[in-house]
């Protein structure tokens, strides 16, 4: 009985196993199929674009000249990128090694010495055309581009673009040279592959891939940050290289990292190619950039501004000032004024504005959308040329009696009193500045937790001109009685900087 039961149950088993492996190969099979592993592995492109771009990609060399430190001399350990494997070596040896006469001398008396660093670039045209970063050359006495077979040339500096951290050099090469073209950024979508490759760490050609994790980042190293961010691996000293599409066209600059520890962490940053071609092209025409200059201050507009000027959904940069000088004023732009649309590009917010009008060229005549008192309305702007901004000049302090006391009104928070001298004086208040002087602001207001400060001066109350506490409260209950929430104030500094900030009036 046992033994005729035993049997049969030992068959059974045996044959439910088997179901279990067949459906675990089926498993396995319709798995393959799916090509989940193949996935895991990358597109099979990236060996072709390696293969066809990496003569291409160049390392670029520097040296400076710098002061000596300590023992100096012969005896000083060679600058090397932080986590370089020769690092620890050199570290160990010249902190072991006594140089002539016990290297106890020397002092101030040593020779300036030279230091070298690494990066990488790119070749966009074979007659010698190489982009990298600014910052890869930046104060180098010497510049040397480095080919993938090892020939070392010495560069020239055409230009350099410290906004956009870019840089162009000129080489003149032994024989014809390898170069590739740029792609289009804008038709990249999240998630597509892209190679990297550049020298990290000094190790010269290295190829990573990975996927764009995000596009149009703005992480605030600049006034037209736009970056490519990338999980593939990027580290020091692959800032100048480039970052490739599965067609083999340079769609970034490899140009930053997020790291802790200076190594990939998978959060690299790369300057989109329509940022780089532009900057390219005017830095091999004229040696530097040549930006638009609409010659307006802007800022974000908030929900609150939004709603105190009827604008929505909110969107746009608005106007807080314009020169005097700029292009925006013959114009007919004006403070309070929101650009929504410039030269048929929709503009979002500020960033939006800074980037298209420093991308336009100069002395193009274009349109500007802008909403104001609720309305539509296009401007012609012929723009004009950035200019580094000049020095502020400091206000110069002279001896002033002492100051009487102001008649004070209190709204919204602040206490208001009417411009005088002995008010100019206390806080600094040019001439040309306009308007109602804040001399205090209740620490638990609205105003305070939107930053208005002492010496603030008030020069509109919805987009009408005030010159005392009682306009701006007049002000103020004519809005309370229309139903709305918030007031918008125009504010300047003592220098005549305007900016809106808006209040609650509940």
């Amino acid at each position: 009985m046992i033994a005729a039961t035993t049997a049969p149950s030992r068959s059974r088993r045996r044959v439910r196993l088997g179901v279990r492996i067949g459906l675990a190969a089926l498993a396995v099979s319709a798995f393959s199929a799916f090509g989940t592993p193949a996935h895991a592995r990358g597109p099979d492109g990236i060996a072709d674009v390696a293969e066809k771009v990496i003569d291409a990609v160049v390392n670029i060399s520097t040296s400076q000249t710098v002061a000596a430190k300590g023992g100096g001399g012969s005896n000083t350990m060679p600058q090397l990128p932080p986590g370089s494997p020769f690092e620890e070596f050199f570290d160990d040896f010249f902190k072991n090694r006594r140089g002539p006469g016990g290297g106890s001398k020397g002092g101030d008396n040593n020779p300036p010495r030279k230091t070298n660093s690494l990066g990488s670039g790119f070749i966009i045209d074979a007659s010698g055309v190489v982009v990298t970063n600014n910052h890869v050359i930046a104060d180098a006495d010497e510049i040397h581009v480095i080919l993938n077979d090892g020939t070392k040339i010495k560069a020239e500096l055409v230009g350099v673009d410290k906004k956009t951290d870019l840089a162009v050099l000129k080489i003149k090469p032994p024989k014809p040279l390898v170069a590739v073209k740029f792609g289009d950024s804008d038709k990249l979508r999240l998630g597509d592959w892209v190679v990297a490759i550049g020298n990290p760490f000094s190790l010269g050609g290295t190829v990573t891939a990975g996927i764009v994790s995000a596009k149009n980042r703005d992480i605030s190293s600049g006034p037209y940050d736009s970056y490519i961010q990338t999980d593939a691996s990027i580290n020091r000293g692959n800032s100048g290289g480039p970052l490739f599409n599965l067609d083999g066209d340079v769609i970034g600059v490899n140009t930053l990292i997020i790291s802790p520890s200076g190594g990939s962490i998978g959060i690299g940053f790369a300057v989109p190619s329509k940022t780089v071609v532009g900057v390219v092209d005017q830095l091999r025409q004229f040696g530097e950039l040549r930006r638009g200059w609409l010659g307006v201050r802007i800022q974000s507009v908030t929900d609150e501004i939004a709603e105190s000027l009827n604008i929505k959904p909110a969107r746009g940069a608005l106007v807080a000032g314009v020169d005097d000088k700029g292009p925006a004023k013959p114009a007919g732009i004006e403070p309070g004024d929101v650009v929504v649309k410039f030269d048929g590009k929709d503009v979002k917010d500020p960033k939006d504005l800074s980037r298209v009008v420093a991308d336009t060229a100069v002395g193009k005549e274009v349109d500007v959308v802008i909403i104001r008192k609720g309305q539509e309305e296009t401007k012609k702007v012929t723009l004009g040329r950035l200019q580094d901004p000049e020095k502020v000049q400091a206000a110069v302090k002279t001896d002033e009696p002492a100051p009487e006391k102001p008649v004070t009104q209190k709204a919204l928070g602040l206490d208001l009193a009417a411009l005088n001298k002995d008010l100019r004086t206390r806080y600094k208040i040019k001439d040309s500045v306009k308007g109602v002087v804040v001399t205090n602001v209740d620490a638990n207001s609205d105003a305070a937790e939107k930053r208005l400060s002492a010496g603030d001066v008030i020069v509109e109350v919805a987009q009408e001109a005030v010159s005392s506490g009682a306009d701006i409260q007049k002000r103020v209950d004519q809005l309370k009685k229309d139903g709305k929430k918030s007031v918008l104030l125009l504010v300047s500094n003592g220098e005549g900087e305007l900016r809106f900030v808006a209040l609650s009036v509940q």
